[in-house]
């Protein structure tokens, strides 16, 4: 056996493969073993050690079998190193100034591969998407009704897009603002039933079969009325039936209104009774709205006419009270629908004056801010940027699926070759770019940070993808945290690695004691009923994180997003300030 050992042994240690020193980590937590010697912890010092430095400490402390198969197992989990992600978020003093140039040339085409991902014609609808819900964030916004006012306004290009959107919205939240307005032009209903005779029997067959105040909508107006007018009117309704019934019968039993033929009765009514279409039985059936129901883009057409053929002053006092008492994110969804994205940018730019960022939106607390900010200044950005930069800060996931979409491979292998381009063994660059951020005209700066924030959620989604890579990462860029699931905390001093193996060891140990392994001999192949529970027990581990106060507990689905916005807002506020 111990032949076997050294030949595992010699092998590794002429290996090519220089392994960080989660390799060691690795072998510690499935062993419980550590390295002796007169350095305890080699990896920390230098953090590629070759495995056959740290291999035969560890397997010379166990004669057992199971450390040859460990090291051969952790061996093969280990073939890729963990990738070192900077976010640039402490101090440096080494900048490569002469390296912004390069750095920006590499960003400049990552800009044009995603722009021509988001230029496409199915991104470029789902980048308006987000841009419309990202404008329906806005919370530092004053005045709206003005804001919505000027895309109404007479003289408008978009009126006719945003107009019937907005009565639509009406119709179906408070149709009984609309109804006073309709009710009070008698015309207007006359007309309206004169031209259809379906719509009569939608609002005037509703006859009770037990008693009058059971009768609704447009029948409970027409029985008021005829019973109010019957010197004048009842010779004008028709009964089925070999004769007719009278009023004294009718009030005794309303129920016989059923044996009124409503459609006759009504066509009688248009022709010989004008006073009923003015009565207030009539415009008191109309007020709730109900009436609505029966043909909505009718009357859509018909308040239109009434906002900009007549320009009738209550209507428009009705929509500047709604526009005053509704919300701007209910508003906005519903309105920006209607436009296309011209028009939505159009509406952008419109914003500016209208915005005034509180204390809130200048320390980011919602992904909105950003553009608040930029529009509440001098805007000059086109339309392509808006929807880049707001798809990489506010959609990083859902453009990161739509590039790695299988219909993109060429595109998405393009970006991969940038990203390497960008991830490499320094990262003075960055160091110099960040520090060439404070001098570039602010727009063109949140551009750049906007794109890197992206470019790091990109890398951390690739390729950290273990909890351990993740709390390399936490560690290597001085961030402090604690599983979810303990109370232990790793701090970013010097001690940090040691921490983090002691921690790794306990948790091994833990999960050693629910399960049995058994393995072969032929190179440490593992057989564990348990081994897929376990490793689904090992991705969903979740920490709280000193990036934000340790308030929330991120999983590993979380933790990338989390950083690359923890990178944006923490560059933003270097930038504005």
């Amino acid at each position: 056996m111990v032949e076997i050992e050294m030949v595992v042994i010699n092998f590794l240690s002429f290996s090519p493969l220089d392994l960080s020193c989660s390799a060691t980590l690795a072998l510690s937590q499935e062993s419980g073993l550590s390295p002796t010697g007169p350095d305890p912890k080699p990896e920390t010092q230098n953090p590629k050690q070759p495995i056959g430095v740290w291999a035969p400490l560890l397997l010379s402390q166990t004669s057992s079998p199971l450390s040859l198969s460990l090291v051969v197992s952790v061996f093969r989990k280990q073939t890729k190193p963990l990738t070192m992600v900077f976010l640039y978020l402490q101090t440096k003093t080494n900048h490569g100034d002469g390296v912004v140039k390069d750095k920006l040339r590499v960003l400049h085409k990552a800009q044009s591969c995603l722009s021509s991902q988001i230029n496409n014609a199915p991104a470029r609808y789902e980048a308006r998407l987000w841009l419309r819900n990202t404008i329906s964030a806005f919370h530092a916004l004053h005045h709206h009704r003005l804001v919505f006012r000027n895309l109404l306004h007479h003289d408008s290009q978009y009126r006719n897009d945003v107009a019937p959107h907005l009565l639509h919205f009406l119709f179906q939240t408070r149709p009984h603002i609309l109804g006073p307005i309709i009710a009070k032009r008698s015309h207007l209903l006359h007309n309206f039933f004169l031209e259809n005779n379906s719509r009569i029997l939608q609002w005037f067959d509703h006859f009770s079969i037990s008693s009058e105040s059971g009768h609704t909508k447009g029948s409970r107006a027409l029985s008021q009325f005829a019973f109010a007018h019957r010197d004048t009117c009842w010779d004008e309704l028709h009964w089925r039936g070999a004769h007719g019934q009278s009023p004294a019968v009718i009030a005794t039993k309303p129920h016989y209104f059923q044996n009124l033929d409503v459609l006759r009765t009504v066509q009688n009514f248009l022709q010989y009774v004008p006073a009923f279409w003015s009565s207030d039985e009539l415009a008191e059936s109309v007020k709730g709205g109900d009436i609505f129901q029966i043909d909505r883009g009718y009357f859509v057409n018909l308040l239109l006419d009434l906002m900009y053929e007549e320009r009738c002053r209550d209507v428009w006092d009705m929509v500047d009270g709604f526009l005053s008492e509704e919300t701007f994110s209910s508003l906005s969804p519903v309105l920006l629908a209607s436009l296309d994205v011209d028009g939505l940018f159009y509406f952008l730019r419109s914003l500016g004056k209208f915005l005034e960022p509180n204390l809130e939106c200048k320390e980011f607390k919602f992904s909105c801010c950003w553009l608040e900010i930029l529009l509440s200044r001098s805007f000059s950005l086109s339309l392509d940027h808006v929807l880049l930069m707001n798809s990489l800060i506010s959609k990083p996931r859902q453009l990161f699926r739509l590039i790695s979409d299988e219909e993109n491979k060429e595109e998405e292998k393009n970006l991969e070759d940038i990203v390497g381009s960008l991830v490499g063994p320094s990262n003075e660059a960055s160091w110099a770019l960040t520090r060439e951020l404070m001098e570039m005209k602010r727009e063109e700066a949140v551009k750049w940070i906007a794109i890197q924030s992206w470019i790091l959620f990109y890398i951390l989604t690739k390729e950290c993808k273990t909890p351990e890579s993740l709390e390399f990462v936490f560690l290597k860029n001085g961030i402090d945290f604690r599983e979810a699931n303990e109370h232990s905390f790793v701090g970013s001093d010097d001690s940090d690695v040691e921490t983090f193996e002691r921690r790794s060891r306990k948790r091994r140990k833990r999960e050693k004691k629910k399960k049995r392994k058994v393995y072969d001999f032929d190179f440490g192949e593992e057989k564990d009923d348990q081994s897929l529970e376990l490793e689904l027990q090992s991705s969903a581990r979740s920490w709280f994180l000193s990036t934000d106060g340790f308030s929330c507990a991120w999983n590993m689905a979380d933790v990338p997003e989390h950083l690359c916005m923890y990178y944006f807002k923490t560059w933003m506020k270097q930038v504005l300030s």
